[in-house]
């Protein structure tokens, strides 16, 4: 999270998104070098920040062209400890990680272009995980960042938070990277952790000022969606910090503010009459489990019903995933019919890199006594999945099958 709020204090003050961003590699090359030798600085971040617009300096100063900047840029600079100055001032560096957010969006970028180098600057995201969150191969992901960075270079884009009439040309974007970073922080695609709370955290802030920036229906959709999500937090990892799923929380330690937060989002959503959009329903839906007492007593058709309303506006096969737990809960034949809806995803060859159609066929399948096929979708989802808390969960679940 840092590493955004550094390049995007060095793009304010250099007027060169591509730039900051090599400045602020060079400053921690620089860093890797220095601390191991003085130690870690009191001010890291502000350490950085100075040694990035000192490289800044020197870069100007080979630009005979860009004297004015330079004088700028070097005023201030005689002592050799940071001092208290405006680049290290924490309001203005929240407004440069909001406005790095919409530079990567401009719409001289395509949206997948801009979206895949806001995850990756902004979020801090590898290109391995911005892969899985658009389930393509990651030499097309590490493709889009370099042309990005190339076409905001050559169009002169400046670095600024854009006017209100120009925001609503790249608001979906903004929101959807917004909510690809909080779905990283929820479920951690990789690594020893489950939930990345500093990153959903973060989503949550950038969507909080986003409401008073663009206070818009979709946005409020969005920060419900995260409220609601993030009062389970509390619940969804045990003692040791390994995952529990849903039907085994303690909902007493769900954070009932979040969700007072969270349906007072959703209902500012729903004030504006023009029918919820795809972050609206999927609060929707995250707002009947916050309300329910336990999983028997969920509202389990209407989440079937929201998420065929959300599969028809935003089709998607995380989204038919999720229906087919959904119909596996809320019918009678529940199993069945959700083997039914996994088996036209699997026809269509979505997700077959991830652990996600396995895991939850394993699951269907053992709640039918198919143990067999159940012990093998199960080892088969352990072998893709590349979170360690997640791929334990499944090897617990499979070891439980080998003692039924």
């Amino acid at each position: 999270m840092e590493s955004a709020r550094i390049v995007g204090a060095l793009a304010r003050y250099t007027g060169d998104f591509p730039l900051a961003e090599d400045l602020a590699q060079e400053a921690l090359a620089e860093a890797l070098v220095s601390w191991s030798v003085d130690g870690v600085p009191a001010q890291p971040a502000g350490w950085l920040l100075t040694v990035g617009r000192r490289r800044a300096i020197d870069t100007f100063r080979r630009r005979a062209a860009r004297d004015e900047r330079y004088a700028l840029l070097a005023r201030g600079l005689d002592g050799e400890t940071p001092g208290p100055d405006a680049l290290f001032d924490p309001e203005a560096v929240d407004d440069d990680i909001l406005a790095l957010m919409f530079v990567s969006c401009h719409p001289v970028l395509a949206r997948e272009a801009g979206i895949a180098l806001t995850l990756r600057v902004v979020g801090g995201l590898s290109t391995a995980e911005i892969a899985k969150a658009f389930l393509v191969p990651q030499p097309t992901i590490q493709a889009r960042i370099t042309r990005a960075k190339k076409a905001l270079a050559a169009a002169n884009v400046p670095f600024a938070v854009p006017p209100p009439e120009e925001r609503a040309a790249r608001l979906g974007s903004v929101l959807q990277v917004v909510y690809l970073i909080f779905t990283e922080g929820s479920y951690a695609s990789g690594g020893p952790e489950w939930i990345r709370t500093s990153l959903a955290s973060e989503a949550r802030r950038l969507a909080r000022v986003l409401v008073r920036l663009v206070p818009q229906p979709e946005v409020f959709g969005l920060l419900a969606l995260m409220e609601l999500t993030t009062a389970r937090f509390p619940a969804r990892l045990d003692a040791a910090g390994r995952p529990v799923l849903l039907e085994d929380q303690d909902r007493r330690l769900w954070d009932q503010s979040a969700i007072r937060r969270g349906r007072a989002a959703l209902a500012q959503d729903v004030a504006a009459g023009r029918g919820l959009g795809v972050y609206g329903l999927q609060a929707s839906i995250a707002e009947c489990h916050a309300v329910a007492r336990s999983v028997k007593e969920t509202d389990w058709p209407r989440i079937v019903a929201l998420y065929g309303a959300l599969g028809k506006l935003a089709p998607s096969p995380v989204i038919e995933l999720n229906r087919a737990v959904a119909v596996a809960v809320a019918m009678a034949s529940g199993p069945e019919a959700g083997l039914g809806v996994l088996d036209a995803i699997d026809a269509r060859g979505w997700l077959a890199e991830t652990h996600l159609l396995p895991s939850i066929r394993g699951e269907l399948l053992l709640r039918l006594g198919r143990i067999g096929e159940a012990r093998a979708e199960l080892s088969r989802a352990i072998g893709l999945c590349g979170n360690d808390a997640e791929r334990a969960v499944l090897q617990d679940k499979l070891d439980g099958v080998g003692r039924v």
